[in-house]
């Protein structure tokens, strides 16, 4: 497939590293340095310009181009060049934006391109799964939330933080929980899988131990420090989060450290799933103008980094914190301090790629790329158009796929068991609008969609076969 990517920046690099493999990639930027950067780490095609003009993509080779991806910080030059788009070639077009008033424009079909990715909506939905899957290093929902991918980092002691967080359940799925576990840390890690008690409906779709992937099977064991890859129910997933973090505590307090654009966001999704939100922002005007904007709210003109502030309001004794300022070094010490004063969970907006791991470092429980997500959201229009959903993991070394299974597979009606061992798994798959977690008797149907866990270099594969 030929694709036009506009931006060489974080989330356009993000993209063409997912893409450049399988596909034709043409990356139009103004700035001549990165460009350089992509043509030689990845060995695309570049043009210089500004890609809002038709010259400038004509030279990029729109007419030809089955996907055209506006991923500058940019709103206005990324709707502008995905208008042309569609104007001067039969390209799917898909645009990011951080202007919400653009993206429920385009749900009203008041803009002409093809789908609109919302940074800030990106990243306050990642944020809401993560509270809600407190010991998780990342989480992603499928099949209408159905299905859910959950990445642990196994404690190296035992598992002995007392209390985490997670949102709040509904009467059913409160009432699940108060059942006993399959399983306590002791009875999943360092046995064989095949003798440990995970929680049902759920599967261990990869170890991770050091720089080793291990494909489980029943012999292979958790230890601890290691990064497993889960994929179940949502009350697996939760099951999963009180094993990983001995217990489980409902959130009815966050307090949200920044309230720009991301900050408000999150702060909205939040509240609309009925959790006490408190906000700091140290603008006046816009801390005036957020708490007219989210009444439900409570919303504090201050730093969030003065210990008499948070003495005085209580913030330490929040169930969660998010840190979503403007500046990596602010938020890493506004974590900090707020650990310092008792903040248990504490999730941060990263703004640089080195600062995931500087943050994972330094005790932040979990770190948030806007970019990241973004561009996970955008690189699955590449794919095969089977896929209803995709997620990366591990900086993507590895993908979840949503794929629709195809008659004419030879996967199909033969039992897991009998399927061949190729390091992908099929974690779930989904039948008549129900999620069924399979054996190894089961089988796929054509029609199915099927959860798949695999390395990215083998995903095209995975497509062709399925």
């Amino acid at each position: 497939m030929k694709i036009v990517v506009l931006g060489a920046g974080q989330v356009g690099a993000t993209i063409v590293e997912a893409l450049h493999d399988d596909h034709e990639v043409t990356v139009v930027d103004l700035d001549a340095a990165r460009l350089q950067t992509l043509s030689y780490r990845y060995d695309v095609r570049t043009v210089k310009g500004n890609g809002a003009t038709r010259r400038v993509l004509q030279d990029a080779g729109i007419a030809e181009a089955a996907l055209m991806i506006a991923c500058t910080s940019r709103d206005e030059i990324n709707l502008v060049a995905g208008t042309l788009a569609k104007k001067l070639s039969e390209a799917q077009t898909i645009v990011r934006t951080s202007n919400p008033e653009y993206l429920e424009a385009w749900r009203e079909r008041q803009i002409d391109v093809d789908f609109m990715v919302s940074s800030e909506l990106e990243t306050a939905h990642a944020v809401s799964r993560t509270i809600g899957v407190p010991a998780a290093k990342q989480t992603d929902l499928f099949a209408d939330g159905a299905v859910q991918i959950v990445e642990f980092d196994v404690p190296r002691d035992g598992g002995a933080r007392e209390e985490a967080v997670g949102i709040p359940l509904t009467e059913a799925a409160e009432r699940a929980a108060e059942r006993p576990l399959a399983g306590g840390y002791e009875h999943v890690v360092g046995l064989p899988l095949r003798e440990a008690r995970i929680p049902a409906d759920s599967k261990v779709a990869s170890i991770i131990r050091g720089d080793r992937v291990i494909v489980p099977r029943g012999d292979q064991s958790i230890r601890p420090g290691d990064r497993i890859i889960i994929i179940g129910s949502p009350d697996a997933a939760r099951a999963w989060s009180r094993i990983m973090a001995r217990g489980e505590r409902r959130v009815d307090d966050v307090v949200v450290f920044g309230a720009g654009a991301t900050g408000l966001a999150i702060a909205q999704v939040l509240v609309e799933q009925k959790i006490r939100v408190r906000l700091i922002e140290p603008r006046e005007d816009r801390a005036r103008e957020v708490a007219e904007a989210l009444p439900a709210a409570r919303v504090y003109c201050a730093t969030g980094i003065d210990p008499d502030f948070i003495e005085r309001e209580r913030i330490g004794q929040a169930r969660a914190a998010v840190f979503a300022m403007r500046e990596d070094a602010k938020n890493l010490y506004a974590a900090t301090l707020a650990r310092v004063h008792g903040i248990g969970f504490t999730i941060a907006i990263v703004h640089e790629p080195v600062s995931v791991e500087v943050f994972e470092h330094a005790g932040i429980d979990v770190a948030v790329n806007p970019r990241t997500v973004t561009a996970e959201e955008i690189v699955r229009f590449a794919h095969d158009p089977r896929i209803r959903q995709l997620a990366m993991l591990e900086g993507d070394r590895f993908e979840i796929l949503d794929i629709s299974v195809r008659e004419t597979s030879k996967l199909v009606r033969t039992p897991f068991k009998d399927l061949p061992m190729t390091g992908s798994l099929i974690g779930a798959i989904v039948r008549d609008g129900v999620a069924i977690f399979p054996h190894g008797n089961d089988q796929l149907e054509p029609g199915d969609r099927a959860i798949i866990f695999t390395e990215s270099s083998r995903a095209a594969q995975v497509e062709k076969a399925l």
